[in-house]
Order: structure tokens, then sequence, then C-alpha cells
């Protein structure tokens, strides 16, 4: 081996025979394998029941229809935000269950029941999967479904590298979640707090996870955002100019520009880290000549652009809904432009306010603090122009509009909280206080309400019929309080003192602040079972819910809405030329809202592919002999995604030619299938459209 292990290895299992070591007697840990493993066979038996194994292979598994990828980018997010709430709920009610010297403790924990060790892997992977492998999976999914078609786009301009993207987010989530049963995770916080993250202090494979599952989302993402941006500068349809791409376009060019110049800079931190784990350097260990705060530095040179990796897409969402629920055009779209990429740029001078205390210097201090309090500016001109969008419009509050607004009531207050935090001498006091944790919760809330918004506006879009609204906003609701019940209390604990990453509260006076939080992941448990009721209701009524026109609002704006719901794979009969900013609201106004071509030509489209699904499986088995270091494994698997490449450069039948007679033929079958659900929506309602699209 390179370095001295502690704990058993050899050439053949590696550190395999380490799991004979560790003790699974917590039925926290059965509860879940019971959970995961039950949960998969439901899945393989239903699949297997109904004779759906070859259509999900042929119609899911091998595409590389962005659409398709898109929408199993967001199942992925969602899978894995129930996953991170879980971690979550644990976090909760183990804090309010271990208050004071007196609290009981079970499961083998002093207090509580959670011992400090599997306390400190939870909160790791909570973070890990809520940023990472949650909120960002279902961010590009949104850019994976929406923009290509926003353009006015057939597909993403590499859609094999597309279906790479997707499958490389899976592996790293299949890692996470082996992490759960076969080893442990890592306990040294989700940034990789050093030198915690050092071989001496982590001798167990939980940082090794850690270090692969970010190292193979991130190449996932990385791909991911070379095809947005090229797809968006070379794609647009004729007319799209840039000034003319809706703003959600503009966020995910901006979004994945920084993707694209952030991520390779995580991947070096953690290179280093990794050579100082396999290998014995020194790059971060004080002892051995290195320096630890130059991996805090890089990793918030990635960090903190990354939070606006994810907020620039919410921005985008609440740029769609507002207008098209106000009735009204987005205020001063080209000041939108504007702010969108300046908070891009911006985001780039702002990483040190993570360490002011570190003692740079006044010097270096202000500089930041100034430059986070820029970033104020542009946000600020958002805010004002969704108000102003809003201001003599004909607001209804449906439930998309109900989620914008509460997105942006919390970026009011979560921008407020970050002005605070931008002062120096008040982030002395506040630092590493869970006041910290309530703001970045609160600005990751942004999204999330941003997020339910787009699921529920765009839904009928991608399905073709609506979620339910009274139960949609029961979710709300639902969602809103518990947001309230779990961070004013949280905020309320850091002004009184309360630090983060606790196992043990020794305070006993901040008890009832700790229970309403529980009360708050009560609401959360709640919402969840609304949600999913949602989609459970949804789908059985889907022939009431169904969408009787192309534009599913009736005041959508945005090219999307120029095309059936749901889209062919095709998305549009003939390329279509743009007129305005606005150009599905500018059609609407010139009476050109019909979907009927004046001629039909022959489309070409890339052809499904299996490779993309064999690279993930060499990627997969390399990352887990590589936490293991079962080296021959990781060989044999390097070379497999070698030879995978290999083949995929000398395949040449990767697309075809879908004839002018069969694009009319599944045109016309569009237009009959539209006009059967207006036809049932009058038999039903008596009137035109149905009750889900009349206002």
């Amino acid at each position: 081996m390179f370095v001295d292990l502690q704990g058993p290895w050899n050439w053949f299992w590696g550190r395999l025979p380490l799991l004979l070591q560790l003790h699974y007697n917590n039925p926290v840990i059965g509860f879940a394998f019971v959970l995961a493993v039950g949960g998969g066979l439901v899945v393989v038996a239903a699949l297997t029941y109904f004779k759906l194994w070859g259509w999900l292979w042929r119609e899911w598994l091998t595409t590389v229809d962005h659409k398709k990828i898109g929408v199993m980018y967001i199942i992925v997010g969602l899978v894995m935000l129930f996953r991170g709430f879980f971690d979550a709920l644990m976090i909760r009610t183990q804090q309010a269950a271990a208050v004071g010297p007196d609290s009981p403790g079970i499961l083998g924990a002093t207090h509580g029941y959670l011992t400090p060790y599997h306390m400190d892997q939870v909160f790791t992977a909570h973070g890990t999967i809520m940023i990472l492998l949650a909120v960002t999976p279902m961010l590009v999914g949104f850019m994976n479904l929406i923009m290509p078609i926003q353009i006015g786009a057939r597909d993403m301009a590499y859609p094999f590298l597309n279906a790479v993207g997707l499958w490389m987010t899976i592996v790293a989530v299949g890692l996470v979640m082996a992490s759960l049963f076969i080893g442990d995770f890592s306990h040294a916080g989700w940034v990789g707090l050093t030198p915690l993250t050092q071989l001496a202090h982590s001798p167990s494979v939980g940082v090794d996870y850690w270090i692969w599952v970010i190292q193979i989302s991130s190449i996932g993402t990385t791909v991911g955002a070379v095809n947005l941006i090229a797809t968006i500068l070379k794609m647009r349809a004729p007319g799209m100019t840039l000034m003319r791409m809706p703003i959600f376009t503009w966020t995910t060019l901006g979004t994945n520009i920084i993707g694209l110049t952030s991520f390779p800079v995580l991947t070096i931190a953690l290179l280093l880290l990794t050579l100082d784990r396999y290998v014995g350097t020194h790059f971060f260990t004080a002892d051995g000549g290195g320096n630890f705060m130059m991996y805090t530095n890089l990793f918030w040179i990635w960090g903190h652009p990354e939070v606006y990796f994810v907020v620039l897409p919410a921005f985008g969402f609440l740029s769609e809904i507002v207008p098209t629920f106000s009735e009204k055009p987005l205020f001063n779209h080209n000041a939108m432009i504007v702010a969108t990429m300046a908070i891009a740029g911006v985001s780039w001078a702002v990483w040190l306010h993570h360490f002011f205390i570190m003692g740079q210097g006044p010097v270096v201090n202000t500089f930041f603090s100034i430059a986070t309090m820029l970033v104020g500016i542009p946000t600020g001109v958002k805010v004002f122009n969704w108000a102003f969008t809003m201001i003599k419009g004909r607001v209804r509050l449906e439930t998309p509009m109900l989620w914008a607004l509460g997105s942006i009531l919390l970026l009011i207050g979560g921008g407020a909280t970050g002005m605070m935090l931008a002062i120096p001498a008040i982030n002395y006091v506040s630092h590493n206080s869970v006041f910290v944790v309530a703001h970045f919760h609160n600005m990751f809330l942004i999204i999330a309400f941003a997020l339910f918004g787009a699921v529920s506006f765009w839904w009928p879009k991608v399905f073709g019929f609506h979620l339910d609204e009274k139960l949609g906003k029961i979710f709300f609701w639902l969602f809103w309080s518990g947001s309230v019940f779990v961070f004013v209390p949280m905020y309320a604990l850091g002004f009184l003192g309360m630090t983060r990453r606790l196992d043990y509260i020794a305070h006993p006076g901040w008890w009832p602040l700790l229970l309403l939080e529980v009360f708050g992941i009560g609401l959360y448990v709640a919402s969840i079972f609304a949600f999913l009721l949602q989609i459970v209701v949804s789908i059985r009524d889907r022939k009431k819910n169904a969408v009787v026109t192309s534009d599913a609002w009736q005041t959508s704006r945005n090219l999307e809405w120029a095309t059936h719901c749901p889209p062919p794979f095709y998305n549009f009969a003939a390329t279509p030329v743009v007129h305005s900013i606005d150009e599905w609201a500018w059609r609407r106004e010139h009476g050109l809202t019909s979907l009927k071509p004046d001629h039909y030509a022959d489309i070409h489209m890339p052809k499904n592919t299996m490779v993309p699904i064999v690279l993930a499986f060499f990627t997969g088995v390399f990352g887990f002999a590589a936490v293991w270091r079962v080296w021959w494994l990781a060989g044999f698997a390097l070379l497999g995604v070698i030879g995978t490449l290999i083949f995929r450069m000398f395949q040449k039948d990767i697309d075809y030619i879908v004839p002018a007679s069969e694009v009319e033929r599944i045109e016309t079958a569009y237009l009959e299938k539209m006009d059967d659900r207006a036809h049932a929506s009058i038999h039903q309602t008596g009137e035109h459209g149905s009750p889900a699209t009349q206002h």
C-alpha cells in the first residue's frame, strides 16, 4: 500500500475485511435498509408483473431524449430529497431529545438515540445529498426539460453527453446509498473539514465515499454544463436572438458558466485530498508542511459560486411563473438579463466571507464584505421587477404562483440575514452558530419553493394533465408552515448562542425552541404525504384534468407552450421562427396559435444508446473499488471506461431520419387527441374549456 492503514487490507479484497469489524446494531440503519431494499423489491416486482422491463429499457434507460432525461434527473433529485429529509428529521429529533445532562440515552447513545459518530455522519450526508444529489439534479433536470423547447431546439447539442451526465449522477447516488449499508460515510461535514478528512483522523472509508461521490457527480455536472452552454449558443431557432431568450434560458446560461468554471476547482481540491489519503502527500497536513486553509480556500472558491449555481435557476423559474399568473410581460426584461449575469460574475468574489474569523486582516475582510453586499443589488433588481410585474396585473393565486410568492418572501428574509452576515463584526459573533445554518437553509428554501412551483407549472406541459389544485395548495401551506416552525426558532437559537453540529444540547433553556423545530418537522412530514397524495390523485384523475390546448395556463408567454402537451420526441413539427421576446404571447395576440405547420419536412434525430449505462456501470465499479482500495478491480473498471469510450468513438449508426410522412401522421394523431380532450371537456363542464384552464 501507498500509506499505512488502520485495519485489515489484502491485495484481493482490499479493505473489505473491515466490514467484519463494523457493528450494525442500530435499528435506524436497519429501518433504512428495509425501506431501501423493500422499496426496490416493490419496484422490481411491479415492473415484472406488468411486463414493463422492455418498455423501461427502450423508452427510458437508453434514451437520449432531453425531456425524458430531464424527468429522470428530477425523479432522482426527488428521491434523494426524501433521503436528505430523513437525515434532517434525525438531526432535529436527536437534538430535541438530547437536552440537558439528565436527558436519557438509548441505542448506545449517552443522550438521545444517535451516538456522536453516527450523528456526524448524518449531518455530513444531509448536506452532501441535499446540495449535490437532490437540488442540483432537480435543477439540471428542468434545464434539460424546458430550455431546449424554450429556444426552439429539437434536442441538446450533444444528446449522448447529456445521457452520460445523468448516469454519472445516478452512479454518485448509488455510492452514497451504498455507504449507508456497506461501510460508513464521512463524519467531517459536507464541506470536508480539514484536518478531519486526513487519514489519521478518519481512518475508515467514510471520507473516501464522500470524495468519490462528489468527484463522480462533478463529472456529470461539468459535462452537462458544456452541453447546456453549447445548446443555448448554437441551437436557437431562427429569430431567437440572445436578448429575446427567456429569462430561464438566461439563468441556465449563467448557471452553467459558473458550473463549468467552478467544478474543476472542486475536482482539484478533492484530488489533492485524495493524494493525501491514498499516496501520503501533505498538501493539507500542517505537520507535513501543508496548509489546511488552502483546502478551505479551494473548497469555497467552488462553494460560493455553487450557491448561485443553484439559486439562479430558481430565479429563472420565478421569472416564468410570475408573468404567467400576473397576465403581464415580465417587467424590464433586459434589466433581468443584466442582473442575472451580474450575480454570476459577483459570485466569484465572495467566497472568503465563509471564514471572516480566519484573521486575514481588515483590508481583506472589507473587500469581501463589500463584494458580498454587492450581490444584493442585482438580486434586489430581480425582486423589484417581479413586484412591478404583479402591480396592476391580474394576479391569480394558483398553486405555481403561491410557491413563487413564498419563494420571493423567503428571498427577502434570506437576503436580509445575508446582509447581516456580510458585516465582519456581526459574523465574528454569529460564526459557526445555527443562525448561519438558518440563513443558508433559508436560501435553499428559496430554491425548494421555486422548484415545487416549477413542478406544478410545467407538469401539464410534460404529462398533458394538471396536478390537483386543492391538494397542491394543502401541500404548499403545510410546507410553508413547516419552514416557519423549523427555521424561525433556529434563527432565535443562533442569537442565543447555539452552535452547529451538536449531538448534545447542554442548555436546557433551549428545549422549547427545539421542540418547535420538531413540530415543524412534523408539518414537513405531513406536506410530503400531501405531495405524494397529490401525485396519485392527479394521475387517477388525469382524464378530467387533461390539458385541452398547448397552453395549459392560457396566459403562458414563452415558446415551450407552442408545442403539444406533452411534446413529441422531436419537440416541434416545424422549426419555429421567433418574432418577439414573449413569442407565445405574441402569437396569441396575433391569432397564430395553430400548431399545424404549412408543410412537413424530414427530421434528423439521435438514436437511443446503451453506452451511457455501460459507462456508468464501469464508473460505479471503479468508485466502489477505489473506496475500498481493491486496486485490481479499480484497474479493470478503468479499462472498461476507456474501452467503452473508444467503442463509442467508432460507432457510426448513431442517428436516423424521421420521414415527413411519419411526422405528419404523429402530428395528426396529436391534434385529434387534443380535439377529443376539448370535446370531453365541453361535455363535462357544459362550457368551453376544462375547469383547470378556465380563468
